[in-house]
């Protein structure tokens, strides 16, 4: 996922500089790119037309991300890459049973609630071409994201457990 393209090497760059992998950029499947404390999920698991999933594209791959939210138990900070992301995330998360501390969170870049039981919910624009060609998104406020990531998972007594959780709906599957 995200793999050989502009949004990738935003994010690759990022989470390289702030100790998420073990390199800057992924170019192609099997190019030695290892994540750390850190697992890469999306909401949508196909190439919807303009990348604008539909509703019914959401909802019959939240199936997918509900099961992975169960299986990544170890989770302490869920990063979410864009609106639909946010808005998939939250969903998955209440479906699956887990509280959530406002019903109304409303997605905006570098926003951060504490989703309890030790996980914090922070939310960034996506790296998308519109937002970072516009300068919506701009690679300071990219890092930032990150940079806040690594502050989180560094506070935490038991780093062993520590990991977080990119969530994105960027639609490319390795």
């Amino acid at each position: 996922m995200f793999t050989g393209d502009q949004s990738g090497d935003w994010l690759f760059e990022a989470l390289f500089r702030y100790g998420f992998a073990n390199q800057p950029r992924s170019t192609h499947r099997g190019d030695g790119l290892t994540l750390i404390d850190a697992v890469i999920i999306a909401a949508v698991r196909c190439a919807p037309p303009d990348n604008k999933p539909s509703p019914m594209e959401l909802r019959n791959c939240r199936v997918f991300l509900r099961r992975e939210l169960e299986i990544l138990s170890s989770r302490r900070v869920v990063v979410t890459l864009g609106q639909i992301a946010f808005r998939s995330f939250l969903l998955a998360w209440s479906e699956n049973g887990r509280a959530l501390p406002d019903r109304t969170l409303r997605f905006s870049h570098g926003g951060e609630w504490d989703l309890g039981d030790g996980v914090t919910l922070v939310s960034s624009y996506h790296p998308s071409r519109q937002n970072t060609q516009t300068g919506r998104l701009t690679r300071s406020m990219f890092h930032r994201i990150f940079r806040r990531a690594r502050s989180l998972l560094d506070s935490i007594a038991l780093a062993a457990l520590a990991s977080w959780w990119l969530m994105t709906a960027h639609l490319a599957i390795a």
